[in-house]
């Protein structure tokens, strides 16, 4: 697959065209708006756990690096946090692509290619989930935590670019339309 700059590991940021709806409804006043609770609260919350989590995974393999948290200490948590990680975000990458951006999609045309970028960064994402769970086994047979360091730090960027521009442009949606599942 060859990278454009609409790629999840290239790009900086959604086009014009598909910030349409974040321009109308700005973050800023997401929380004020009548629609914020209930799905789009949950969804903001899910990703919250989502950068929360990746944020321990770094945090705990810095540490193991670095010998200030010994293995058998770290072990454990990377088993749970990593696993809690890598099942969540699939699962919810596998409802958003099923259920959630096809219904979406239809609610104004004007951001419709939003939603196949969003699909083409959870295919993105997949391959690195994989690669990343590789390296925190090995990790966890008694290899080196820096190939798993490795691996977390650019997923990190990807993962916080991706969980950005989908909020900016589901979030809006939502609110626009009233959408509640």
């Amino acid at each position: 697959m060859t990278d454009t700059p609409l790629s999840l590991g290239t790009r900086d940021g959604l086009p014009e065209a598909l910030r349409v709806l974040v321009n109308e409804i700005p973050r800023d006043v997401w929380s004020a708006h009548p629609d914020f609770g209930g799905m789009v609260a949950f969804w903001l919350d899910r990703h919250m756990m989502f950068r929360k989590l990746l944020g321990i995974l770094e945090t705990d393999a810095k540490a193991l690096v670095g010998q200030t948290i010994s293995f058998e200490e770290y072990a454990p948590r990377l088993s749970r946090y990593g696993g809690m990680f890598l099942n969540e975000l699939h699962g919810h990458h596998q409802i958003e692509d099923t259920q959630y951006f096809p219904r979406l999609s239809k609610l104004d045309p004007r951001i419709e290619a939003g939603f196949a970028l969003l699909e083409a960064d959870h295919e993105a994402m997949d391959g690195l989930l994989h690669d990343m769970a590789g390296a925190a086994n090995a990790v966890l047979q008694g290899g080196t935590p820096e190939r798993f360091t490795d691996h977390l730090i650019p997923f990190h960027r990807m993962l916080d670019r991706h969980l950005l521009d989908e909020e900016d442009i589901i979030v809006p949606v939502i609110l626009k339309s009233g959408f509640t599942g």
